[in-house]
């Protein structure tokens, strides 16, 4: 793993992205990354400014062992369960993560400096175990500028209204469509009505609703590219632009709403749009598409390492490349309509996907942890 030296060398990029008002976190984490000082240089560099994880991270990470093996002999010794042996990895990286970013955290009230980390996504279609779930880990990293990510499933908006009434901050994650988007933005605002209510400090909550990006341009691509014709080719490459776009007008539209106003005026955050899934899938795509072409005002970017390094060498930060491009957007997602690809159909199958893709990582981590726990387990007998 590299320690992310390109980003630290030619920040001028990132910071453009910053002056734009782009709070540009890391899509990444582990525990080599966290022992090696790579995460201490890059925050103290100002090139991130949080961190994001989820189960396809930490398969990766926990995955290879490498930096747990201490660790994982213990809990073998302890004789935990496995479900036990990854909280207790993922939250003690998590935990270590917070604490680097803690000055950053004190510096913006709270509004960066954040490491989030998710739900057991086995736990997406059920509301009361992902809100027992949220609480747990809470609970278990014990920082403030921790974020619980809760994935945007139906079951998963009244998961999200509770824990923000609860006053946790969380980290809405899987948003694919727009109509969905402004369910979840509508289950914060319930929740700050909750918390507020209830005597909760609002002030002290902030949320950041994912909204993914280039998966959204592989389904349509596929799609338009077995069409074959002139039309469907021209339009390779515009739809995962023109939904953030769209999701950034309704983000403009409900935080300007009356309902908002009331419970800014009693203290309340923004949650601000984060574009998640910006690493470029498609080569024939310039590498820092999804930033360059994102750039708006109160939003966040979470970038895997190489996009983050993309961006800093040869990143085109020009300004707002989002609020003027509404119309233009539409006329992107209602070409692919009337070519026959439906938007409802694709964005439900990219949630679905979503979820499965997050389990399937999730059980891979827990096999090569129990793998570990045994062989670890037998070695001290």
């Amino acid at each position: 793993m590299s320690t992310v030296t390109e980003a630290i060398a030619t920040p001028g990029a990132l910071k453009r992205l910053a002056d734009e008002g782009v709070s540009i976190w890391l899509d990444d984490l582990s525990r080599k990354r966290i022992t090696s000082g790579s995460l201490a240089e890059l925050v103290a560099s100002g090139s991130a400014v949080g961190v994001t994880t989820n189960p396809s991270i930490f398969q990766a990470a926990i995955g290879s062992g490498e930096g747990y093996e201490e660790q994982l002999a213990d809990l073998a010794v302890r004789g935990v369960t496995v479900d036990e042996a990854v909280r207790m990895m993922t939250t003690a990286d998590v935990r270590a993560a917070a604490d680097i970013l803690r000055d950053v955290y004190d510096a913006t009230d709270g509004r960066d400096g954040r490491v989030s980390i998710e739900v057991d996504p086995r736990l997406a279609h059920h509301t009361e175990a992902t809100v027992a779930e949220a609480k747990q880990l809470a609970w278990l990293v014990d920082r403030p500028n921790v974020m619980i990510k809760i994935p945007a499933t139906k079951a998963g908006l009244p998961a999200i209204t509770e824990v923000i009434g609860l006053g946790i901050s969380v980290n809405v994650t899987l948003i694919f469509s727009l109509e969905r988007y402004r369910e979840v933005m509508a289950a914060y605002l319930a929740g700050l009505e909750k918390a507020r209510e209830r005597g909760v400090d609002l002030s002290g909550i902030h949320s950041v609703a994912s909204f993914f990006v280039s998966r959204v341009d592989s389904e349509i691509d596929k799609r338009l590219t077995a069409l074959g014709t002139d039309e469907a080719l021209a339009l390779k490459g515009r739809a995962a632009l023109a939904n953030a776009r769209l999701a950034y007008e309704a983000y403009e539209e409900v935080f300007a709403s009356g309902r908002w106003q009331a419970l800014a005026e009693a203290g309340a955050n923004k949650q601000r749009p984060l574009w998640a899934s910006t690493g470029v899938k498609d080569p024939a795509y310039k590498d820092t598409l999804y930033v360059d072409e994102l750039v708006a005002p109160g939003t966040v970017n979470t970038m895997p390492e190489a996009t983050l390094n993309a961006v800093a060498d040869h990143g085109e930060i020009t300004g707002d490349t989002v609020t003027g491009g509404y119309e233009q957007a539409r006329a992107d997602l209602a070409a692919a309509e009337r070519l026959g690809i439906s938007y409802d159909e694709v964005v439900q199958q990219l949630e679905d996907e979503g979820v499965a893709k997050f389990e399937a990582a999730w059980q891979e981590l827990l096999d090569a942890v129990a793998t570990s726990l045994k062989s670890k387990g037998a070695d001290a007998r």
